[in-house]
């Protein structure tokens, strides 16, 4: 059985970095990982890129010979990656081990894991490989300056998570940058009834009873929560692969000792 990281979010939500971190991460700790490019526009890479997209197809191409935009013609070429999951894929995918590790850096268009099913036929192909697949959604920790901003990356993020039907890690990326760290501490774990006051006090009455759907949401499916992620903290790193790796079940067929992360206390600190 292979393992897998399914890396999606927003476009500039620090997918790239986190994936380049984590490689890093895993070199200093003696762990085998591959990251796999699913950006056909991307251009530069900070880590060894084991799987391409860009040699099945490229955004330039497209945007040249179809004469498409930037956002058309990435969804083009996302397509074209879904008609050739059995040939280009498979194929890529045979030259791994069963126990391998990939890590899969997609693009930041919200419409792949948000309605399209391109990603969902992807993880699908996946797992009839034997893979066992963890999403993992990036959200910019700057982005959570208040609760309306709060309430909509935990929509996006649900909708991916309906989506994909797959265990899911939310991760609030970028805290090194936030300057007041406990501005977002209400956040990673909010209590409904303070969500809703602050929205009522935010937004117009008419509102009021969306605002009371839109918490009980976020309650209901508590699963909507965040984990901060600090690329600095090598233990932060630690902790955020633990957590995933937890949802895959990595691991749990060797007899290699693990040591025990708990949450770093001091992340939240300023």
């Amino acid at each position: 059985m292979g393992y897998a990281q399914l890396v999606i979010g927003p476009a500039g939500s620090g997918k790239s970095t986190y994936c380049s971190s984590l490689y890093q991460h895993c070199q200093t700790i003696g762990r085998t990982i591959h990251i796999v490019n699913l950006d056909p526009a991307a251009e530069n890479f900070d880590y060894p890129v084991a799987m391409d997209i860009r040699e099945l197809i490229s955004l330039d191409d497209v945007m040249e010979e179809l004469g498409l935009g930037p956002n058309g013609g990435l969804m083009y070429c996302m397509e074209h990656l879904e008609e050739n999951l059995d040939e280009w894929l498979t194929e890529e995918l045979d030259n791994y081990l069963d126990d391998d590790y990939l890590v899969f850096d997609c693009p930041g268009q919200i419409e792949l894991f948000s309605h399209v099913p391109v990603l969902r036929n992807f993880v699908e192909h996946l797992q009839r490989k034997d893979f066992n697949v963890c999403g993992v959604y990036l959200l910019d920790s700057q982005f959570i300056t208040d609760v309306t901003k709060f309430i909509s990356g935990c929509m996006a993020s649900l909708s991916a998570m309906v989506q994909l039907e797959l265990p899911h890690v939310n991760i609030l990326s970028k805290m090194d940058l936030v300057k007041n760290k406990r501005d977002i501490d209400d956040y990673l774990n909010p209590e409904p009834r303070v969500l809703l006051s602050e929205l009522n006090q935010t937004m117009a009455p008419k509102f009021e009873k969306l605002n009371k759907a839109l918490a009980e949401l976020v309650d209901e499916y508590s699963m909507v929560s965040f984990v901060p992620l600090d690329l600095r903290k090598e233990r932060s790193i630690q902790y955020v692969l633990s957590q995933i790796d937890n949802c895959i079940q990595y691991g749990e067929d060797t007899d290699v000792k693990v040591k025990d992360f708990d949450e770093p206390e001091d992340d939240l600190t300023p």
